[in-house]
């Protein structure tokens, strides 16, 4: 029997995952040369592009103007969009957002207001990507760019702002769990392919290929120390926020067992004056006040920045391991006295 127009418009389709990311060329060399040129300020811009079955594609983009305390940011910023994508959309160039790029230094990404950003953007698109984009790993020949969307478990404690131990335990929940890496595929037409092809003659080596030898990754390290020093702290506040919780919760408890048993002694000694028992639970009594539990998102994040601080020290060292070990250094003989 055949369905009517109204009753497969009511069906919901089952969204199928997001498995990739496909990006322009163009994309990638518009975000590299904005964040590049602002850095070492953080910066921001509009991804536009198509949703198309599994696959997320990323066909253009724009910069945000930079921001300035002073000025009213959020009306002048939307009337900016606006006025991009109408400009976008009569020169028929893709105006659908899809998401946002933004830059980072030294991995450093985790924070609420990213959380947050996504949130507003999950109201009207329901698949977005933010992509991230680390100028300061260029220096080391590493292309830093990553695409994140936050987890559907995640999401969902999110907007009921509980982040309780019991609820993290019941949704299965970890600090591994809050953002999804989706890979990125960088694609370009025929025509650039050609002509990038015809660009590949047989060139000089220049100085500037033997620059990019250079291993030396101290400064880059020693700011990963610094800021996973940083992150150790700022946990360890977290921390003495829960310790803190802990030591009032079993002060309540005590509070609560000496009442108990003072009622129960004041109920025996009525019930042998033949008089009736007190209640033995008093909802307006301080002491039976529910001690609302810290939220652990603050610990989840910096766990999160902590692990991929240790990601990257990890990824140097190891590099640096592979080179040592394949230029072997000579001792000399030992003198014979």
């Amino acid at each position: 029997m055949a369905r009517s127009f109204l009753q497969v418009a009511a069906t919901e389709e089952v969204a199928l995952p997001l498995r990739v990311v496909q990006m322009e060329g163009l994309v990638v060399l518009k975000i590299i040369k904005h964040c590049k040129e602002f850095s070492p300020s953080l910066v921001t811009g509009q991804l536009l592009g198509l949703d198309v079955g599994s696959d997320l594609e990323i066909t253009n983009c724009f910069p945000f103007p930079i921001r300035e305390e002073d000025e009213e940011i959020e009306a002048d910023g939307a009337n900016y969009q606006l006025e991009m994508m109408r400009c976008l959309r009569e020169v028929n160039v893709d105006n659908n957002t899809v998401g946002w790029y933004q830059s980072m230094l030294f991995g450093c990404f985790q924070t609420v207001e990213l959380i947050e950003t996504f949130m507003n953007y999950q109201e009207n698109i329901k698949r977005c990507v933010c992509i991230i984009y680390d100028p300061s790993r260029a220096n080391q020949g590493a292309l830093a760019l990553k695409a994140l969307k936050l987890s559907d478990s995640f999401m969902d404690l999110y907007r009921n702002n509980n982040f309780t131990g019991e609820k993290l335990r019941e949704k299965n929940l970890s600090w591994v769990d809050i953002f999804e890496e989706i890979p990125i595929k960088v694609s370009n037409s025929a025509l650039i392919n050609a002509f990038m092809t015809g660009l590949e003659a047989d060139t000089p080596v220049t100085q500037c290929d033997y620059d990019r030898l250079q291993l030396s990754t101290s400064p880059y390290l020693e700011s990963n120390v610094e800021f996973l020093i940083e992150c150790m702290d700022d946990l360890s506040v977290e921390q003495q926020k829960f310790q803190y919780h802990y030591r009032n919760l079993s002060r309540q408890q005590a509070q609560q067992q000496a009442w108990l048993q003072k009622r129960r002694s004041e109920n025996m000694t009525r019930k042998a004056a033949g008089e009736e028992p007190l209640p033995e639970e008093d909802p307006s009594n301080p002491i039976f006040k529910p001690i609302p539990e810290p939220s652990r998102l603050g610990s989840f994040l910096i766990t999160n920045q902590m692990a991929n601080y240790c990601n990257q020290i990890n990824g140097y060292v190891t590099d640096l391991k592979d080179w040592l070990i394949s230029y072997p250094v000579v001792m000399p003989p030992l003198l014979e006295s």
